[in-house]
């Protein structure tokens, strides 16, 4: 089973690190669409995303709205499969 709270690399993901690499500068500057997602499913999961600057809040509702992840930061792999 797929852990969504782990990168690629086994790294657990954190506020800081979700962050970096959602909007992709340091850790996350080479960052795959698989972590990128888990990412974002991290930052809307904890709620993190709505306390940061309005565009992290916007891209979630987009992520929510176009049912790639849910409101409570769960990724639809199966959605995600089918854009790939």
């Amino acid at each position: 089973m797929r852990n969504d709270n782990v990168l690629s690399n086994g790294t657990e993901l954190t506020s800081y690190l979700a962050t970096a690499y959602a909007e992709g500068f340091c850790e996350g500057e080479d960052a795959s669409m698989e972590d990128q997602l888990k990412a974002w499913a991290y930052l809307i999961q904890t709620g993190t995303c709505w306390s940061l600057q309005g565009s992290f809040g916007r891209a979630a509702n987009s992520l929510i709205e176009r049912g790639l992840i849910s409101k409570k930061g769960v990724i639809d792999w199966d959605e995600v499969n089918e854009l790939v």
